[in-house]
């Protein structure tokens, strides 16, 4: 998987490629930790990201724990088709701010 993070202030985007599982989910998570806690909206771009898994849906989950505890937002951006029936399925859908432009 390749991630891209940028960061503009107080907002920071990460661009997901490829994977997130798994094997994946740790190396995202590490680099999720070194975001400066004064980020107050954090935004995923799933435009390149073909599949989630269970540890992908974890670790979204406590990011969007962890955005809720600071007063800030947290956005997913783009997912495809198959992304998005998993949201819906595992109720996702209902707790994550997404937009699919």
């Amino acid at each position: 998987m390749n991630i891209s993070i940028t960061q503009n202030g107080t907002e920071t985007t990460v661009a997901l490629e490829g994977r997130l599982d798994t094997s994946t989910a740790p190396e995202l998570e590490a680099k999720l930790d070194t975001i400066p806690d004064d980020v107050m909206a954090l935004n995923f771009d799933f435009g390149e990201l073909r599949y989630v898994s269970s540890a992908g849906l974890r670790l979204l989950l406590a990011s969007q724990k962890k955005m809720n505890s600071r007063g800030g937002k947290m956005v997913i951006r783009k997912p495809n088709e198959f992304i998005m029936e998993v949201f819906e399925a595992t109720g996702f859908s209902d707790i994550l701010t997404i937009e699919n432009a």
